[in-house]
């Protein structure tokens, strides 16, 4: 598999690696695969959670106010 980065990508996994918290990018992409794993599936079950709320009238909040949280 090959994998393009930007410049800034690039000098960002380097200084992971220069850090000593890496040996080699491999690491550091598999990490941050591990961590937007994570990041998306708490993302989805808050997601879910106000949808339950919206289907039980317990929120106040719109669907707009609700995806832009999200966005930030």
């Amino acid at each position: 598999m090959n994998v393009s980065f930007t410049k800034k990508q690039e000098d960002y996994i380097a200084e992971q690696i220069k850090s000593g918290d890496f040996q080699n990018a491999s690491e550091v992409v598999r990490d941050a695969l591990r961590l937007h794993e994570v990041y998306r599936h708490r993302i989805i079950e808050e997601l879910k959670a106000e949808i339950e709320k919206g289907w039980n009238n317990n929120s106040s909040r719109s669907v707009k106010d609700i995806i832009e949280s999200k966005k930030k």
